[in-house]
């Protein structure tokens, strides 16, 4: 798999060697949700999915929140 078709999750966990069939397994998540969470920039992740990644790899959630939306700004005020 190419990173430029990564998400920005699937970078992180690309990033970080993150076995994603071990974070399914922790989570509950399907591999397949993973797995579309990870190359799908039209899955949206929910709050609790990424709290539970990041409990499953012992990060932060705010750092992987972080991580996830870096190029989300405000819109510029007129």
């Amino acid at each position: 798999m190419h990173k430029e078709t990564l998400t920005k999750l699937g970078l992180y966990l690309a990033k970080k060697s993150i076995n994603k069939a071990d974070v399914a397994r922790k989570t509950g998540l399907s591999a397949y949700r993973l797995s579309q969470l990870s190359i799908n920039p039209k899955s949206q992740l929910r709050v609790d999915e990424l709290f539970l990644i990041a409990l499953a790899i012992e990060a932060d959630p705010a750092e992987l929140l972080f991580a996830v939306c870096i190029e989300i700004t405000l819109p510029k005020q007129s």
